[in-house]
């Protein structure tokens, strides 16, 4: 279920409206961490040159003294500030300021230096970050006005953290939302799904499940039912119409025979009439023999014999099977080959299932060549057990093999061989009555017939 979950539609649906909503959030929050980091370092740089032009209109109006008494007394009232003050000559020699040298290192552009604090003052003495402008006085001093950013840093730090966990959260509700909604889309489709497979098998009465919401699944499911009820009529229309038409038949052929056979009764042995009377009745039997399977064949696809369904021992029944059609495979020298390593009981309708695997072998046996071997082993499989029929014959087209099920369907276009086309039409409704897989493969040469019961 996880499997057919993960590589359905609904999920990859679901999986990509997540990622472009992650796409649009990620975006979003870049937006905001962006916006708001400008803001704070555009208040920190107003800031520092709110202080340059303090500092030097005291210069300008007191001179150096003024600006030396001034710095003092700011970094006296602040000894442990955030700001950085640093007053040098032109040699860079330090004067006055809480830096005891000029940064090292320091990356100046358009003015501005971003640097490290080796000692940030106080107690702490971890390193923190630094950004400052460098403005030059009139006589040749050089003034440093900066400050330390590292509260900054946390918060740009806090921001992404608390953006990348919203997002992971949002990500997480969104996996959850994203599954739960695939989920419930699964089970209607798997709904249909599962009806689908039980029209498939036969039972054309299932209609798919409504909960009367009005959604588009109810809209989906009235539409497949609509078209379903047309189908089953349309189906049902033909059906009568065949039945009808070969219980109609069948009484006039019925009838026609029993009068050819009186007939032969009196042509006299040595009349040349009497090979014509037998070859009437011959065609008349093979007339009345294809109605008979084609009203059995609707008999088994109505599923009217299931009510007499009782345990059946696969291995006593193949070995029926087997036993019956011995004299007929020795008399085209063939050797029947048998093998039951297993014991399976299966509820089903004996008769049906031997006329199915009478039909089998008997294909079996009017194509394959003679001296060759038809094995049938009944063996263990993972989910219960198999019938293995295969024969050294010409077998079937990769191509062909869906087309024999179909009634009238033969491989062999002249129809110069005995045959009606519908042995294997009978054995596939016998087949899907039951439940029970029938595969084709190829025997490399011949046919091999592979009956899966569970």
């Amino acid at each position: 279920m996880a499997t057919r979950f993960l590589r359905s539609s609904t999920f990859r649906l679901a999986l990509l409206y997540m990622l472009l909503f992650s796409t649009s959030v990620l975006m979003l929050l870049g937006f905001i961490y962006w916006s708001t980091v400008s803001y704070i370092s555009a208040q920190t740089d107003e800031t520092i040159d709110i202080e340059i032009l303090d500092l030097t209109e005291r210069y300008r109006n007191a001179g150096l003294s003024g600006l030396t008494q001034l710095l003092s007394e700011r970094l006296s009232r602040r000894p442990a500030g955030a700001s950085v003050y640093l007053l040098t000559d032109k040699d860079l020699a330090p004067l006055v300021g809480n830096l005891d040298r000029w940064p090292l290192g320091a990356d100046i552009k358009n003015g501005w230096l971003e640097f490290t604090l080796e000692n940030a003052g106080g107690t702490d003495t971890s390193e923190h970050q630094a950004r400052a402008r460098v403005f030059r006085l009139s006589g040749g001093f050089i003034l440093l006005v900066g400050r330390d950013i590292h509260d900054l840093e946390i918060t740009k730090r806090r921001i992404i953290a608390t953006l990348l966990w919203g997002l992971a959260i949002m990500l997480v509700l969104g996996g959850i939302g994203s599954v739960m909604m695939g989920r419930s889309t699964l089970r209607r489709i798997e709904a249909i799904n599962e009806t689908s497979r039980e029209i498939m098998s036969g039972d054309l009465s299932r209609r798919v499940p409504s909960r009367n919401t009005g959604d588009d699944f109810d809209v989906l499911a009235d539409n497949l039912n609509n078209m379903l009820n047309q189908i089953e009529s349309l189906m049902e229309s033909v059906r009568r119409v065949s039945d009808n038409i070969a219980h109609d038949l069948r009484t006039p052929l019925a009838r026609l025979r029993n009068r050819l056979e009186e007939l032969s009764l009196d042509v006299e042995q040595s009349d040349n009439r009497r090979a014509t009377v037998e070859q009437a009745l011959e065609e008349a039997d093979g007339l009345l023999n294809t109605f008979n399977a084609l009203l059995r064949i609707a008999r088994i696809e109505s599923h009217d014999t299931r009510a007499g369904f009782a345990d059946i021992d696969i291995a006593a029944l193949v070995g029926d099977v087997v036993e019956l059609y011995e004299p007929l495979a020795e008399e085209k020298r063939l050797r029947l080959a048998t093998s039951l390593d297993v014991r399976p009981v299966f509820e089903g309708d004996r008769d049906l299932l031997f006329q199915a695997l009478a039909n089998l072998l008997d294909n079996a046996i009017k194509y394959a060549p003679p001296r060759s071997e038809i094995s049938c082993r009944l063996e263990a499989a993972d989910d219960g057990a198999r019938l293995v029929l295969s024969d050294k014959g010409p077998g079937i087209p990769a191509s062909q093999r869906d087309n024999v099920f179909q009634r009238f369907f033969r491989l062999e276009q002249s129809r110069t061989t005995p045959g009606n086309g519908l042995g294997m039409s009978l054995v596939q409704a016998v087949m899907q009555l039951h439940h029970l897989r029938l595969e084709l493969h190829d025997n490399e040469p011949g046919l091999k017939v592979v009956i899966a019961f569970p």
